[in-house]
């Protein structure tokens, strides 16, 4: 009796666990669309008088628009959060639309708060991420149209486009609002930027090569 005793509340520990570590909260109703007018400071967005809501609080149009690619890194992402769609709030899930230029890359960045995963829908791309340390292992493929790739909640990952034509993904995402952070501009593109002597010795390179990046950004 006790063991089994034991065992039930290590179970509701696992489960009480698995709930608090959730990347978003869940809902509690049938939606909780996003009230635009609201300056309360919430974990996510105040609801919406759901007698107010209406069909287009749950519609965005736009992703077959091509991106605009001409910039330096040649891709664009189009994002489909609960920015765009008010009716994301509380369900833990959005999209992107990636464009590639022809060897175009979409840099290094993680998403603190969402896991990602990718299907290729034109092009061939090359896609990885990096493991935590110690190891920093760099997991890699070659994604053809039709494939779907996985990157884990919070891991430094990219894509390349390797073909001589244009490339497009699509991502879903494990939360109403991922966010992106995009290494190079969070480490040269900082306001103020991070000390010179830092970077210098954190990348074992001479201070003019840091200041050189950094002008870039």
């Amino acid at each position: 009796m006790g063991s089994n005793f034991i065992i039930m509340l290590a179970l509701i520990f696992a489960l009480t666990c698995s709930i608090a570590f959730a990347s978003d909260p869940s809902s509690l109703q049938d939606f909780c669309v996003k009230e635009s007018s609201s300056s309360a400071l919430l974990n996510g967005f105040v609801c919406k008088d759901p007698k107010q809501v209406e069909a287009n609080d749950f519609l965005f149009s736009g992703l077959h628009t091509s991106g605009n690619t001409s910039n330096a890194v040649g891709s664009r992402v189009t994002p489909v959060t609960v920015t765009q769609i008010p009716g994301l709030n509380t369900l833990g899930i959005s999209l992107a639309r990636i464009d590639y230029a022809p060897w175009g890359i979409n840099p290094p960045h993680t998403h603190p708060r969402g896991s990602e995963i990718l299907t290729v829908l034109q092009g061939s791309l090359e896609v990885g991420f990096v493991t935590t340390n110690p190891d920093n292992r760099h997991i890699t493929k070659v994604l053809q149209k039709g494939d779907v790739f996985v990157f884990p909640v919070g891991l430094i990952h990219y894509q390349r486009n390797i073909g001589h034509g244009y490339a497009i993904a699509i991502a879903a995402l494990s939360s109403q609002n991922p966010g992106v952070i995009t290494i190079a501009n969070a480490v040269f593109g900082t306001t103020p930027n991070i000390s010179d002597d830092i970077l210098a010795k954190a990348f074992q390179v001479d201070k003019n090569v840091v200041l050189n990046i950094q002008s870039k950004f």
